[in-house]
């Protein structure tokens, strides 16, 4: 499994995070310039092997040079101006408060009130912003003035963020929080620094969806993460069939579960000095100045780092686990997004975990494999004549020979099926369509999953595979109302609904709040567009032959099942006393013939009739 690098190599795409907020996706090219806006450009050799996460401040131009330069800002002093803003003073006051109340409130010049909160020693703790009032013209340096500053700037911005402070007429009268809030604010706006970030899936896509969310289906970062977790994707050798309209987004988020998407890091070659100079984050300003001079001219005669070791390299779609076959109608898949991962769709490269591990089809090859050109075989050549070919038309007879091997052999593995999932992310394909093909090729238990910026292609799937439409499929089965094939109509159903099970319809949005005491309130400048919807379900194998319903259901069963004991108790106490009663009448009959029905009494009767008698 790959993972991803530590260090920023050559020839890789980095994501530059500026103090606005703003982020900038670029490539290191040795021996090139990376422009940074309003900033100016800074050479890319500055950037090379160094660790991620580090954060730079572009310094002004030394004497004869054409570019910026870098410092590399200690964590220190990154902390010091980050507590520096968080920092409160409570002892700010514009007018004296009254102490013997947590609210003291003085009358303003328009007759209202204006609230201070106090602490019970006298201490101000939150006061009012009544009185303050933001107009440009309590700004006393110019435009002009502020512009000669930014070209005469050589702190990286500093200099300028505290003339502004200092000649604002009216800070005092700012509360705790506008004060923090005006800080920030002129920090992003001149603060020239930048943080370097590696490119991971959810990071570019937040880039690239700054002005291009249309080309990605509108796929936000928690709707990706939701996609991936219903599909289950993991690095457990399995198999995954993906349908991606979005440019290779869902491609490279399994990749990076699946831990294929990183290329194995390069050779260490990086030039000597390089380690000397990151020792030095800590190093006073003018002392860092001449160590990136050095390294400057360390790294201008240093080109592309060493390639991967060539033991990685396999075959060209060769791998039987692990690996992600994606279906796209056209010639060629769709699958830019992962030129930002040292991956591009035009040249791959053997080292990369993807050459071997990514196998791609099209739609016409899947489903009419003989009418695909592509998967014509080539005609066979002798071997006699194939030695009296010169060199290059023997190449690109071996060539087509086997790409045609390994399109065979990709469209058989596709159609044979046996995926441990399925994700579905279309934006113009009919979903029902895709998934009535597809579903099939799914092993049981494997996962179904399926995203939509809008939610009417998927309501339609959760109504074929409802469980009323399963019940009536069920019910044709069994009533054996179906064609010659033995399937019912397909008019009817579109889609076999038992092969699905618990089919679910949700969306996901991470909204961002600002939670402050009495400003809690959600953050207005957040990315609108398409909501985004998913389709999950569970592959199942049907029974076959005629479905019944048997065991016991729930409380009904248990109501019939208390119903027959009491029965069964009522019958048997009736019996009982049935079988007493006959026991009874028995006794009374033998008595009566013992007797002469004369009873318990028939013996003296009997004697005195025979004294009588004689």
């Amino acid at each position: 499994l790959s993972k991803m690098h530590s260090r920023i190599f050559p020839n890789t795409f980095v994501v530059l995070h500026f103090a606005s907020g703003h982020q900038r996706l670029v490539e290191i090219v040795p021996n090139s310039t990376i422009y940074v806006g309003k900033f100016g450009s800074f050479p890319a050799n500055l950037l090379l092997y160094r660790p991620y996460y580090l954060t730079f401040e572009l310094l002004d131009k030394s004497d004869g040079q054409s570019q910026l330069r870098l410092r590399i800002v200690p964590p220190h002093e990154i902390h010091t101006d980050a507590l520096s803003n968080n920092q409160l003073n409570p002892a700010e006051s514009r007018d004296d408060t009254d102490t013997n109340t947590p609210r003291a409130g003085k009358e303003d010049d328009t007759g209202g009130v204006e609230y201070d909160i106090v602490g019970e020693d006298g201490t101000l703790l939150i006061r009012s912003n009544r009185l303050t009032v933001d107009d440009p013209s309590r700004q006393k340096l110019s435009h002009d003035e502020i512009e000669a500053l930014k070209k005469a700037e050589k702190s990286g911005g500093k200099e300028i963020i505290a003339k502004i402070l200092e000649n604002h007429s009216a800070l005092g009268e700012k509360t705790s929080f506008s004060l923090q809030k005006y800080t920030v604010r002129k920090a992003k706006k001149y603060l020239r620094r930048f943080t370097v970030l590696p490119a991971d899936v959810e990071t570019v896509l937040n880039v690239q969806s700054e002005g291009n969310a249309h080309k990605h289906l509108e796929l936000r970062e928690e709707s990706l993460g939701l996609l991936m977790s219903w599909a289950n994707v993991r690095a457990s050798g399995g198999r995954w069939l993906v349908v991606d309209d979005t440019g290779g987004v869902v491609v490279a988020a399994l990749a990076e579960r699946m831990g294929i998407l990183h290329p194995p890091e390069p050779e260490d070659d990086s030039p000597d000095g390089q380690e000397e100079d990151e020792d030095m984050t800590d190093a006073p300003a003018h002392d860092q100045e001449q160590a990136e001079e050095n390294t400057h001219s360390a790294n201008s005669a240093t080109t592309v780092g060493k390639p991967p070791d060539t033991t990685y390299n396999a075959t060209y779609m060769s791998a039987n686990s692990n690996a992600i076959t994606v279906l796209h109608p056209g010639a060629q898949p769709n699958t830019s997004f992962l030129k930002y991962f040292s991956f591009p769709s035009e040249d791959p490269q053997p080292f990369h975990p993807l050459y071997a591990h990514l196998k791609s089809l099209s739609w016409l090859a899947f489903l009419d494999p003989a009418t695909d050109p592509a998967l014509q075989e080539p005609q066979e050549v002798l071997q006699s004549d194939l030695l009296q070919w010169k060199g290059n038309k023997k190449s690109a007879y071996w060539r087509k020979r086997r790409r045609w091997e390994r399109m065979k052999k990709v469209v058989e593995e596709t159609r044979e099926g046996g995926f441990d999932g399925l994700v579905v992310a279309s934006g113009g394909m009919d979903v029902g369509g895709i998934l009535r093909r597809l579903v099939p090729l799914v092993k049981g238990g494997g996962q179904v999953v399926a995203y939509s910026p809008t939610v009417e292609p998927l309501a339609e799937v959760m109504d074929l595979y409802s469980r009323e439409r399963r019940a009536a499929f069920t019910q044709k089965m069994n009533e054996q109302m179906a064609n010659e094939d033995g399937s019912p109509d397909l008019e009817d159903f579109p889609v076999n609904p038992s092969l699905l099970l618990a089919p679910n319809l949700q969306t996901v949005r991470a909204r961002q709040w600002q939670v402050l005491p009495g400003r809690t309130h959600p953050v207005m400048m957040g990315r609108g567009g398409a909501e985004g919807y998913i389709f999950t379900a569970t592959r199942v194998i049907p029974a076959q032959g005629k479905v019944e319903a048997r065991g016991k259901f729930g409380k009904a069963a248990k109501r019939r099942k208390m119903e027959a004991n009491a029965e069964a108790a009522a019958g048997a106490v009736a019996e009982s006393e049935v079988k007493t009663m006959e026991n009874g009448v028995e006794d009374q009959a033998i008595v009566d013939a013992e007797t002469g029905g004369l009873g318990t009494n028939g013996k003296g009767a009997k004697r005195k009739a025979v004294e009588e008698s004689g």
